[in-house]
């Protein structure tokens, strides 16, 4: 697989990509302290900043854009402010959108945003979800879809189904290099580990990849750290015809690829670019990179953040320091505060190596963590107490402090002579493994027999607390289902006595249960079909929308249609639905449905680079207001039939490997 290249093989802008990688941004962390509360902010306006300076084709973020699954108004504000002005303006894009844009992006309008005509977009962005702000509530929207609809932010890598997971690509070109982006937003980590050992996790390939002729990048967000037998992604599970993986949710910066022997790709992993907490991953200095892809080579260039809040994180060992004694708490105390007065002038020092021309009051606190190991008789100090002593100095005087005590070797019991290793995770039932949590709530509400909140409600509530971190779900099913109750009894006529009281109640509980099913249905289907009738096209004359009768057999439609002759689109084989005046398919569906057709065989013209040289840029800034289609290759006069056409990607292989997490 080929690899990293030198700098003189990635000269020519015309083929070559330039990106640039970001992850774990955190916008809005600690908003409302009153010294760290603009870091987030600063630091990604810093990231927008170099990513203007060096021209790149696009950014990609690697998930974690906010810090809260629902974040503030300001927090909001802020961020569309520095999208608007960093990544709007008249700088035209070079880079041609191949795949079909209804499969990338499933929303309304469908489009990437630089080929938008509403938008005038010099420097686009793409991004997943992290697990800060993952989709959750009503209708699974994040703070991302907000920015997505608003023009600024290209939201791709969502799964509707997270236990069978399709994952198609981005299809990007620039000159003769091409580019196909494979994005996961962040799934829980155990059930996408158990997803991969059931082998329902499936990436397409671009139809023509045999020949190497694309780059595979992959953007995820997962554990890649072992936090228990499948609270991690292993990289090994991950396919081989990857070239290279960005790795986010993992806050320490190891920017610099390294190699997967085993499976033959790179892995880059940014890091955040502001410290969430006060430990050793997080002191390491912040980067984002400038990646550079030709052909199947590339090159990553690490580039150090400037505006990051400098932070030291050091420790000492009191009883290895000779001049210590334990019943001496003065000099101890002494010897605590020269340490941290020498890590913050070494705090500064660095950072003002990188900001020489900073005055000296934007200097800013240094973050300080100093962990004590104070075994041998020692004692603790209240680390608030001490820190009141630099408070003027540093930007978290709370808990500059860390007392901890070493643990002592002590032989496990599995590993002593004479003992017999138990593997407990031999005697897990399965079917506790495979529990979620809306199981666990409706067979113990079940057994409690509820008489006027439904199950169901109250276990979609619970799963969005405990996996969302949504801290108003539980509040608002309440309240919610106590106003209906209430209005559903104003309605009935005449006064209730007890057990006609009871009986009304528990009628308009089974309601709502079966309603909820009805909808969480519905759902699916309906995001199904949106995106069918996406592909196939609007006629602006129709006053009636007709619905083809397989693609409702496919999304599971409920109701039987009248069955005809023919494929969709020709007479006698359609359901006509009435849905009012408006836009519609109407009688011109075999029209639509041939065009359609025809502009999935012309993507795989586009992706043709021998039958097809590749152009320049996508489109001059003067024709913005004309949407690019891959439709510019076809002859207007062809005629294509649906059983010819040929779809973007290649089938995935079935991958015969045993997906078994390591020990």
């Amino acid at each position: 697989m080929s690899g990293a290249a030198d700098r003189a093989d990635l000269d020519d802008d015309a083929n070559t990509f330039r990106i640039l990688l970001a992850t774990d941004n955190h916008v809005g962390y600690m908003e409302k302290d009153p010294i760290r509360g603009n870091d987030s902010f600063d630091s990604f306006e810093e990231v927008l900043k170099i990513g203007q300076e060096r021209n790149v084709d696009f950014i990609l973020l690697g998930g974690d854009l906010f810090h809260d699954n629902k974040p503030s108004r300001k927090c909001l504000h802020t961020t569309m402010t520095l999208f608007r002005q960093y990544c709007l303006g008249n700088r035209p894009c070079g880079v041609d959108f191949l795949s079909d844009q209804s499969e990338n992006f499933p929303n309304r309008f469908a489009t990437v945003n630089y080929q938008d005509p509403n938008f005038n977009v010099g420097m686009p962005v793409f991004s997943i979800h992290g697990n800060h702000d993952d989709p959750s509530g009503d209708g699974s929207l994040c703070a991302l879809d907000l920015l997505s609809v608003a023009g600024l932010v290209n939201y791709f890598g969502k799964q509707v189904e997270v236990d069978d997971i399709a994952i198609k690509p981005i299809l990007l070109r620039k000159g003769t290099s091409r580019l196909a982006l494979f994005g996961l937003g962040n799934v829980r980590d155990e059930r996408l580990n158990r997803t991969f050992q059931r082998k329902k996790v499936k990436m397409f390939r671009p139809k023509d990849d045999g020949q190497g002729d694309w780059f595979n990048l992959m953007v995820l967000h997962q554990n890649r750290i072992s936090h228990g037998p499948t609270n991690y992604i292993p990289e090994t599970f991950l396919e081989d015809f990857l070239n290279l993986i960005v790795w986010g949710h993992e806050h320490e910066c190891l920017v610099d690829p390294e190699l997967n022997s085993q499976r033959g790709f790179y892995i880059t992993q940014p890091g955040s670019s502001v410290a969430t907490s006060l430990c050793e991953g997080e002191a390491v200095a912040k980067h984002v990179g400038i990646l550079q892809i030709k052909g199947s080579h590339f090159q990553l260039e690490p580039l150090r953040l400037k505006t990051v809040r400098p932070f030291i994180m050091d420790e000492v060992v009191l009883k290895d320091e000779k001049d210590l004694r334990p019943t001496d708490h003065t000099t101890v105390n002494d010897f605590l505060q020269h340490k941290v007065k020498s890590l913050i002038d070494r705090a500064l020092t660095e950072w003002k190596e990188l900001n020489p021309d900073a005055p000296e009051n934007r200097w800013p606190k240094p973050l300080i963590r100093l962990k004590v190991e104070y075994s041998g008789g020692f004692t603790t100090y209240n680390p608030q107490r001490f820190g009141q002593m630099f408070v003027d100095r540093v930007a978290n005087p709370k808990d500059i402090l860390h007392f901890y005590r070493k643990r002592p070797n002590i032989t496990p019991a599995s590993k002593r002579k004479g003992d017999v290793k138990i593997n407990l995770d031999a005697f897990i039932p399965e079917k506790l493994e495979n529990f979620r949590v809306e199981d666990l709530v409706m067979e113990i509400l079940n057994a409690q027999n509820l008489e006027i909140f439904p199950e169901n409600e109250l276990g979609d509530a619970v799963r969005q607390f405990v996996e969302k971190d949504d801290k108003d779900a539980i509040k608002e099913f309440v309240d919610t289902s106590l106003v209906r109750t209430r209005a559903y009894l104003k309605e009935r006529p005449g006064a209730l006595v007890d057990e006609e009281f009871r009986k009304e109640v528990t009628k308009e509980k089974q309601s709502r249960v079966e309603q909820f099913e009805i909808d969480k249905t519905n759902v699916s289907v309906e995001e199904t079909f949106n995106r069918r009738r996406r592909q196939a096209g609007d006629d602006e004359d129709a006053d009636e929308e007709v619905i083809v009768e397989d693609d409702m057999n496919d999304i599971g439609a409920v109701t039987a249609p009248a069955r005809g002759r023919g494929r969709g689109g020709r007479a006698g084989s359609a359901m006509a639905t009435k849905r009012g005046r408006g836009r519609g398919r109407g009688a011109a569906a075999a029209t639509t449905s041939r065009a359609t057709a025809k502009s999935r065989k012309n993507v795989d013209d586009d992706m043709d680079i021998d039958e097809d040289p590749a152009p320049g840029p996508s489109r001059a800034r003067a024709s913005r207001a004309t949407k690019a289609t891959p439709k510019k290759y076809a002859e207007p006069d062809d005629e294509i039939d649906e059983e010819d056409v040929e779809e973007n990607y290649q089938e995935p292989v079935q991958d015969t490997r045993k997906r078994k997490a390591p020990a």
